[in-house]
């Protein structure tokens, strides 16, 4: 399973992301209104101060030029010019940018009549004060936020840190042993909030029902096994006690041989399912065995399908393959391939074929459709209406091809016969028979 991001990280991450935000924003914001201070409010200003000095200049002709500390004003009559200073002189009319590196500094030339205003505004006292009244209360004002995102974060983990909790217990869940992590399920302590209450109650009442369950199939799986082998152990024993008899006609030894089948089917089917009922693999027996014998094994055992038939059957192998697993299920595996294979093919052959880690059956019987191969795995589902048998070999074929990881494919074309194979990736592949 991917790895999922958990609740309190996505939390961290939104707060995160609300606290950058909300600084961008108002850093922005203190650039805006600085641009908007130095670029409209400072010019307005200046042409403000040069309107009035000018009419104050009409009515008194020895009215001085603006000089305060911010601002310097200077008066050039006419072409004379020398009480301006000779790195202004030259300014046309209007605002002029000359900031340097350490200084914000901007000239308004404006003229009346025959003389020429020009007024020098200084703003370092400015960049001062938008320093002070700006990116102090903005440093003041993202710290409050900061804050407030780093409370409204861990108030947030708190209220969902139940969840997280039970999130935990859940995933603490072993297959192994369920009834003890069940019990703590079922023991999970109340909590004050009623949406995390209601949550936490379901989960024991699920857990409860999981173990009842549970114990119900457990219940069930050991008197299935008691009590179908026994009479199948009667009837087997019957049957060969019958085979014995010398005087046995020779249609009752017909029967017997066919309820001597159908024993050994039962037996095979109701191994097949008690293995599938386990919830794990504890206690199967893993050694290494080898395909090959098992294969011509289950070839000799499956022949008495094939009487009366005129069918031929082989094992090719280009080497001896060795699978780590339970012997009995993968002659499960191999016996219910085989018989299927057998029980469909009236003429031609059947034939194992053993390659580099995988195994095929193949046959010449009449083969499926493609929407038969689509349902060839369904329980009951039997490829010919004439077909022996139950319709759950390839069923049992496929479950254990999915537990113990070995995949499996059948190909199939109606008249044509079939193909399954079944690839084990955890196998050795010896080159030699000899070795």
């Amino acid at each position: 399973m991917k790895n999922r991001p958990q609740i309190g990280r996505k939390l961290a991450r939104v707060f995160l992301l609300q606290a950058v935000f909300i600084g961008v924003a108002a850093f922005l914001g203190v650039v805006a209104a600085k641009y908007v201070l130095e670029s409209l409010l400072i010019q307005q200003a200046l042409r403000d101060e040069a309107e009035h000095f000018w009419d104050r200049l009409r009515d008194d002709p020895s009215f001085p030029a603006p000089d305060t500390r911010n601002m310097k004003g200077y008066v050039a009559k006419g072409d004379a010019g020398d009480s301006v200073p000779l790195d202004i002189r030259g300014l046309q009319d209007g605002f002029h940018d000359l900031s340097r590196a350490d200084s914000f500094v901007i000239a308004y030339v404006s003229r009346q009549g025959g003389s020429r205003l020009f007024l020098i505004f200084d703003g370092q006292r400015v960049e001062e004060l938008a320093l002070f009244f700006g990116m102090v209360p903005l440093a003041a004002s993202l710290f409050g936020i900061y804050l407030a995102a780093l409370a409204g974060y861990y108030l947030s983990r708190r209220a969902v840190s139940p969840i997280l909790r039970l999130a935990r217990q859940v995933g603490d869940i072993d297959p192994g042993v369920p009834e003890k992590s069940l019990l703590s399920l079922e023991r999970l302590p109340a909590e004050e909030d009623q949406e995390v209450s209601a949550l936490s109650e379901a989960l024991a009442r699920m857990a409860r029902r999981i173990r009842q369950f549970v114990e119900r199939e457990r219940t069930f799986t050991r008197d299935v096994s008691h009590e179908l082998r026994t009479p199948i152990t009667v009837i087997r024993i019957a049957a060969d006690l019958l085979m014995d008899e010398r005087d046995l006609p020779a249609s009752a030894h017909n029967c017997v041989v066919r309820v001597k089948r159908a024993v050994k089917d039962m037996e095979e089917l109701t191994e097949a399912f008690l293995l599938l009922s386990r919830e794990s693999e504890q206690g199967l027996p893993l050694q290494p065995v080898c395909l090959n014998t098992l294969a011509e094994e289950e070839l000799d055992q499956a022949r008495l399908l094939l009487e009366g038939k005129s069918v031929t059957t082989s094992l090719e192998s280009e080497g001896r393959l060795i699978v780590i697993a339970s012997e009995r299920v993968l002659s499960i595996l191999l016996g219910n391939l085989i018989r299927n294979a057998c029980t469909y093919t009236d003429s031609g052959y059947v034939r194992v074929c053993i390659g580099d880690r995988r195994l095929s059956v193949e046959d010449s019987g009449p083969g499926m459709s493609e929407e038969e191969v689509s349902r060839i795995f369904h329980p009951f589902f039997r490829g010919t209406p004439r077909g022996q048998g139950y319709g759950v070999g390839l069923t049992i074929v496929k479950r254990l091809s999915d537990r113990f990881g070995w995949p499996l494919q059948i190909t199939s074309q109606a008249g044509a016969g079939t193909r399954v194979t079944v690839d084990f990736p955890g196998a050795t592949h010896r080159g030699r028979l000899s070795e």
